[in-house]
């Protein structure tokens, strides 16, 4: 039985018992011979499951929702941190007298998957057609050729395929990650940019670029994840010959999307390779301009192909989650091993390559610059030439919803040849083996940061920060600011840019100039998302220096307080009440708005409608309750809107006995 992350249902058959639990113990070494490790409780391979009277969220738990004569029917919910992969079910039973128990282990074992439905889990993908796209959607295209002659073919990857979600699983269990660690998409990830190459682990494909392919199938006559995942399983892990990139990539394709991880394959046209860590792709000539041979390693392929998957980072600084790429084709080995990825994609366009995993190699890929090294007659090397659009053109996926190609260059790189793209490129090379490739600023004396008044910014008003530029030294500075900002969801993950805009700045020798920064009201009010979080990204270069100016804020807009104020004594056994008020920030009317309130000790948990709520209307609600518990209570409520979030209140009442 093949279930997501956030919830299964399962049914039990019994004979005139009554459950008295049951448990999940994950499914070690499923396919190998080999014993593997005990499942246990505390690495979450191991999980008693008790019975509820009401579920509630992450947590393993089950709930009776249907007794039929000897049957019943539980709704299981699990959480989204769950280990991923086959578990085995156990159910014990007990007599009503609790005389006899019995356990009974079931045939059928239990899949258990990533889910981008659940918010909770960090694969989430908000978008529906997305979704629909990146997991659902069993077939798609890949580009090749050269940028001005971009071909495309259709792959089946068949992650829905029988045997397909055994195969996957089973190449899990072929790795030597702990299956402890399975609940981390970030480490599966990793784990099987290894695995689908054959290189060093003895994983999924043989990659082979020699042109001599008799003793397997010729890389360009795949069309299809399907059999090469299968031939895989049923060897008992046999690598299959042979795989070039677009063969590694839908192959990935299709075992991320098994898996329940939102994945494209995407096309790099003039993709280069950069062997030695420097950031740039380097060509040496000797004293007379003829080519070193055995010195440039370096090179650039026409096209490269790789993929993209979705995910939060949160082992990563705040606006690096969403699109993360990975490589399976085996070209650099990464911690010994031959693997690239996850890179966040936006840490690549920002050249922040020291940000794991393996972001340095991407983005050389993408937008390293091509320099022409010169052999002088000291045997030291000058540099001779620069190109700076030599690589990272045209990068390609299929379009959501179409066979159509999308050209997705903007998220892996700034405009060729504006401000930000070469900050992002001197800024990558900083951390490169060759960091002094570019010339260095001749001072660092101007400095950047933002503020806010108080508390930040309010919900439904117009978003005000302040830019403070600082010049530290006797001479007049000018720079300008490129400043844009994002809509970021709590994980991280940015969901879209809703406002850019350059800012000229000029400074007199020692000066310090505060620069009002506005988000209207109407920019944002239709794109927020849970949280109402924002990033704000500056950058910029000093004109008489070079010295690069970056900064990242991020900060949310304050949502206002329930206020709850008692009312009457509170005594145990006698009514009292509690007058809650909430008044909307915005100018727009919130739909569907409903509260929660409940109190431990005063009442139990419940929903109230209120319906509509107009443009800064104010809505005042009484709760009456008797408290059935002495001492200090809270009562505590919430609004549930889609409009607006984090919205909540709570009163201390001390309830005194009768």
């Amino acid at each position: 039985m093949t279930i997501m992350a956030a919830g299964m249902k399962v049914c039990f058959c019994g004979c005139s018992y009554t459950i008295f639990y049951f448990l999940l113990n994950f499914c070690y070494n499923n396919y190998l011979s080999a014993a593997g490790s005990l499942p246990m409780v505390s690495k979450g391979t191991h999980v008693i499951i008790p019975l509820v009277d009401h579920l509630e969220d992450e947590r393993w738990e089950a709930k009776i929702v249907e007794e039929t004569g000897n049957k019943i029917k539980l709704s299981v919910n699990s959480p989204a941190s769950a280990v991923i992969g086959l578990y085995g079910l156990s159910v014990t039973t007990s007599s009503l007298k609790g005389q006899t128990s019995t356990t009974h282990n079931s045939d059928n074992n239990i899949a258990m998957l990533f889910n981008p439905w659940c918010e909770e889990d960090t694969v989430f993908l908000d978008d529906d057609e997305e979704r629909e796209e990146y997991v659902l959607n069993d077939t798609g295209r890949i580009y090749y050729g050269t940028e001005k002659q971009i071909g495309a073919r259709t792959w089946n990857f068949g992650q829905f395929h029988e045997g397909i979600l055994e195969a996957c699983l089973f190449i899990l269990e072929r790795s030597d990650m702990a299956p402890s660690g399975r609940w981390d998409p970030v480490n599966v990830v990793r784990v099987l940019s290894a695995m689908i190459n054959a290189q060093d682990d003895s994983g999924v494909l043989v990659g082979n670029w020699s042109g001599k392919y008799a003793d397997g199938v010729s890389p360009s006559a795949w069309s299809s994840s399907v059999e090469i995942l299968r031939k895989y399983h049923t060897s008992n892990g046999k690598p299959v010959c042979y795989g070039q990139c677009w063969v590694f990539s839908g192959v990935t394709t299709t075992v991320l999307r098994c898996l329940g991880i939102p994945a494209r394959s995407v096309t790099n046209f003039q993709s280069a390779h950069d062997t030695d860590v420097s950031l740039t792709t380097d060509v040496y000539l000797d004293e007379d301009m003829e080519p070193i041979d055995h010195l440039n390693s370096d090179s650039i392929w026409n096209f490269h192909v790789w993929n993209d998957c979705w995910m939060a980072r949160p082992d990563l600084p705040p606006g690096y989650g969403g699109w993360q790429a990975v490589d399976s084709t085996p070209q650099e080995t990464s911690q010994g091993t031959f693997r690239c990825g996850p890179a966040s994609v936006n840490g690549i366009r920002s050249g922040q390559v020291y940000l794991k995993h393996d972001t340095p190699f991407v983005f050389a890929e993408v937008n390293s610059d091509k320099i022409y090294w010169q052999r002088n007659l000291d045997g030291t090397y000058s540099q001779v030439h620069v190109e700076k659009k030599a690589v990272g053109h045209c990068i390609s996926t299929k379009a959501v919803g179409s066979d159509e190609r999308a050209d997705i260059t903007h998220l892996y790189k700034h405009q060729e040849g504006s401000e930000e793209e070469r900050i992002a490129v001197e800024t990558a090379s900083r951390y490169g083996s060759k960091p002094d490739v570019y010339s260095t600023a001749m001072a660092e004396d101007v400095g950047v940061e933002v503020k806010m008044e108080g508390e930040g910014p309010r919900m439904g008003t117009d978003a005000k920060l302040s830019i403070v530029v600082k010049n530290l030294s006797s001479h007049p500075r000018r720079t300008t600011l490129h400043s844009q900002v994002a809509v970021m969801y709590y994980t991280g993950v940015l969901r879209g840019t809703i406002k850019k805009e350059q800012i000229p700045v000029e400074l007199l020798p020692n000066e310090e100039k505060t620069i009002d920064w506005v988000l209207p009201y109407q920019q944002y009010q239709n794109q927020l998302v849970d949280q109402a979080a924002l990033m704000l990204t500056l950058s910029g270069r000093v004109s008489e220096t070079q010295q690069v100016l970056a900064n990242q804020t991020t900060f949310r807009l304050r949502t206002p307080d329930l206020t709850i104020t008692p009312l009457g004594e509170a005594v145990v056994g006698k009514e009292m009440a509690a007058k809650i008020i909430f008044t909307n920030p915005m100018p727009r009317t919130l739909k569907d708005v409903m509260f929660r309130v409940e109190g431990l000790g005063l009442q139990k948990g419940h929903e109230v409608v209120v319906g509509d709520v107009g443009g800064h209307a104010t809505v005042t609600l009484t709760e009456h309750f008797v408290p059935t518990q002495p001492g200090p209570r809270k009562l505590v409520a919430s609004l549930d809107c889609k409009q607006l979030t984090q919205v909540h209140g709570v009163a201390d009442i001390v309830v005194l006995e009768q």
